[in-house]
């Protein structure tokens, strides 16, 4: 064992990451560059280690969802271009310009506030128009093809503003990955909208020169939509979109889930396990306790449904899991002892137990379960087989 603090830990697989992002980029034309989107702490994997591997590893471009992940990445010294996808308050139009960070356009009212602020501070703001084609999120409204003339003199108006330095152009996919979008139309809808506002706009001399549409499930499905940029984020982590687009990119996941047995008891048949008792042996039984619970962002939801490894072998979760601990049934499993490393999710000998398993069982998704892996749980970083570094969020010895 290592230097990190052995109670529960995340164990993080540079190699695999710099796998995925190179089988991402198989999928491009030459002319295609790649945007690692690493929000959110580069989706629970400690940005800290994921995003200067990643640019070492060739990425154009970072995308973040706010301000505040735009200048992490500057202070890890990551000097390419960062866009914003979310919003940033216009009176920081000075920080964005002074650390070159792009911004998304989403409205006229957040166009002509941040022209005026970045007049206001003599600085020139980039940007990327977001045109809504369909998630009805944040963008220009363009839902119909009715809408394309009125919504490119939009935008080509607002590209005259002082203080903004016009970039590019996006527009985000709502369901390329099939979720509710079976045979894709609904996506091709989309980028037949984003085509005609482009187009319509170079008629009137505005022209862009980065268009991105395809975030991950674009980028594997839909290969004539790749344009300019793509916006990778979940296959960057090995993890698929849709379990329709299983097989389609050979994706190795990064993340893997570690924690130890903190004690092994024999209780007697009819012994209640855990809060409110929900849970009760049937006969003797061998039960393990696990320090970690929902503070880790184990769900409180997976009690009684969830299956760990120890000594390659599955232990079903018994009982409340507890905000620090869980039980689990290790009666069919021979030689567990006090401090043995066990497996939340990921591989042990030949059995696995998968982030998309784990969040089926909770009614959700992939991106969810990593992203909620907590603070207190240490990011502990392998490449060929050796830790070469870690996170600890709380307490990093010092």
């Amino acid at each position: 064992m290592s230097d990190f603090l052995s109670r529960t830990w995340a164990e993080i697989n540079l190699d695999n990451l710099i796998h995925n992002y190179q089988q991402i980029q198989a999928l491009l034309g030459d002319h295609t560059n790649i945007l690692a989107v690493v929000k959110a702490d580069a989706y629970g994997h400690g940005v800290q280690y994921i995003a200067p591997a990643l640019d070492k590893a060739g990425a154009a471009w970072f995308g973040v969802s706010n301000i505040e992940e735009a200048l992490q990445l500057r202070s890890l010294k990551i000097t390419k271009p960062i866009l914003i996808f979310g919003y940033t308050p216009p009176e920081m139009a000075k920080t964005l310009a002074d650390h070159d960070i792009s911004q998304a356009m989403f409205s006229e009212e957040y166009a002509r506030l941040l022209s005026k602020e970045a007049v206001l501070h003599h600085v020139q703001v980039k940007i990327h128009f977001k045109i809504d084609t369909g998630m009805s999120r944040l963008g220009f409204l363009l839902h119909d093809p009715s809408q394309t003339a009125s919504v490119a003199g939009e935008i080509a108006s607002l590209c005259t503003l002082p203080g903004l330095k016009t970039e590019g152009i996006f527009t985000h996919f709502a369901s390329a990955d099939y979720d509710g979008d079976q045979d894709g139309s609904f996506t091709e809808n989309q980028f037949s909208l984003f085509q005609a506002v482009t187009e319509a706009l170079g008629q009137r001399g505005v022209v862009f020169a980065i268009k991105h549409c395809c975030n991950s499930a674009g980028t594997i499905v839909f290969h004539q939509m790749h344009l300019d940029m793509i916006r990778p984020g979940i296959i960057l982590y090995g993890l698929c979109p849709a379990k329709e687009l299983t097989g389609r990119v050979d994706l190795r996941p990064v993340m893997e889930l570690k924690s130890v047995v903190s004690m092994v008891k024999t209780i007697e048949s009819g012994a209640s396990v855990s809060y409110g008792r929900t849970y009760r042996s049937d006969r003797e039984m061998k039960v393990a306790t696990i320090p970690i619970g929902y503070a880790d962002g184990y769900s409180r939801l997976l009690s009684g449904k969830a299956d760990i490894l120890i000594g390659g072998k599955r232990a079903r979760v018994i009982g409340r899991i507890c905000m620090d601990q869980m039980v689990v049934d290790v009666s069919d499993i021979e030689d567990v002892y006090e401090g043995q490393i066990v497996t939340i999710f990921g591989t042990d000998k030949d059995e696995t137990v998968t982030i998309e398993e784990v969040s089926a069982l909770v009614g959700t998704i992939n991106y969810e379960t990593v992203c909620l892996i907590g603070k207190r749980v240490p990011r502990v970083f392998f490449e060929k087989g050796k830790q070469t570094g870690q996170i600890n969020y709380i307490y990093d010895g010092r």
